[in-house]
């Protein structure tokens, strides 16, 4: 074989190999296509139903005394005796003794006045029975002489009488001020309650006008709620002479580990818009707040207590309550159809509050809303169902 054949098979063979390659893969049959499918979102949901409704409005106060009062001395003296209960913190009851102040001096002031009174009515006795005897005197006067002069008020003594009636009447006001000043002496309780702060102890000297204490009735506490002008969309504040319109409200704070909750009622407001805050305060009582009267397991709700208020308020009717971040842009909620594709639904919303939404038109009861934020949504996602509600 000579070397140029030698050359020439390898180089044929290679090129036919190279054409029956091209044409085997000229020939095969086209590859499909498909693109990648997005993953299916996962999302909790809830089932709508209508439930009756009833709103309520939350505001926040400190508990505050009804009545309060600064008890003062009326008379001057040495506090020589203080009660048990005179103690801050200390209860009493209505006519109790608190302290008392010297009397000795207003018991002598009595003893007095008493003097004057029996002197005064002595010489009323007096006066009278001159009188008399100068009425005597000009009657016998007159039948001796036809021309004897009407006798004057002068000749009957009655300007004396009348000086001595005076004297009687201002010495019985002497005594009655006497004993009312010794009635002073002892300070009482004007009502059942508590002393707040005390001012006075025994041995102190005390005058007139001097603060001995700071008290507070117990009967009824108040909570001045502030409301905000579209809280009363809610509310029918009841008016102050209508106690039975009263709402109920209900208060609760966290004593060390625990939280209490206590019953209250809304009995009016305070008929005007802080300038500056622009809230009306609605004014909530609570009876027997320290459980003095009543129940003694309950924790007593102590004056000074910052309580967190729910008021009940207007009758709603029947709405769906969906959670408050299952709304998208204020009006819209998705709904999952059977296909499990998140669909939009433009809903009615009559009021919204940190927690829910009331929705009262938009939706049918049995619908399935999707209650995962999504960001970015589109109609026909397709979603698969993590957690029913």
């Amino acid at each position: 074989m000579s070397r140029s054949l030698k050359f020439i098979l390898p180089v044929a063979f290679l090129a036919l190999a190279s054409l029956i390659s091209f044409a085997l893969i000229q020939s095969r049959p086209a590859a499909m296509v498909q693109p990648p499918q997005p993953p299916a979102l996962l999302v909790s949901t809830l089932l709508a139903q209508r439930q009756p409704v009833t709103f309520s409005v939350e505001s926040q106060g400190l508990v505050t005394p009804r009545t309060e009062t600064t008890l003062m001395s009326e008379v001057a003296g040495r506090i020589v005796e203080v009660s048990p209960a005179f103690v801050a913190g200390g209860f009493f009851r209505a006519g109790d003794v608190l302290l008392r102040i010297d009397p000795r001096n207003y018991e002598t002031q009595v003893k007095a006045a008493r003097a004057q009174v029996a002197k005064a009515r002595t010489q009323v006795a007096t006066e009278n029975a001159l009188a008399n005897y100068a009425y005597g005197d000009w009657q016998r006067l007159r039948e001796f002489s036809e021309d004897t002069k009407a006798a004057s008020d002068l000749t009957l003594r009655k300007p004396q009488l009348a000086a001595a009636l005076a004297e009687l009447e201002s010495g019985a006001a002497a005594l009655e001020k006497a004993h009312r000043d010794l009635e002073r002496t002892f300070i009482r309780a004007p009502y059942d309650g508590m002393v707040r702060t005390k001012r006075a102890d025994i041995g102190q000297y005390v005058s007139p006008a001097t603060p001995v204490a700071d008290t507070f009735a117990v009967d009824y506490a108040e909570i001045r709620l502030p409301l905000r002008q579209q809280d009363l969309r809610y509310l029918e504040l009841p008016d102050a002479d209508a106690p039975d319109d009263a709402l109920d409200v209900l208060l609760s704070a966290v004593i060390g580990d625990t939280e209490h909750h206590w019953s209250a009622r809304l009995v009016r407001s305070e008929g005007v818009f802080d300038v500056k805050s622009r809230v009306l305060y609605g004014v909530a009582q609570i009876q027997d707040p320290y459980r003095l009267e009543g129940n003694h397991d309950l924790e007593p709700l102590r004056i000074g207590t910052f309580v967190t208020a729910k008021i009940t308020g207007r009758d709603a009717g029947e709405l769906f309550v969906l959670p408050r971040h299952a709304l998208y842009r204020n009006d819209t909620i998705w709904v999952i159809d059977d296909e499990s594709r998140i669909r939009a639904r433009t809903v009615e919303v009559v009021r919204a509050d940190n927690d829910y939404i009331y929705v009262k038109s938009g939706l049918d009861d049995g619908d399935v809303v999707c209650v995962s934020p999504i960001d970015q949504p589109l109609p026909g996602t397709l979603v698969r169902v993590g957690k029913a509600g």
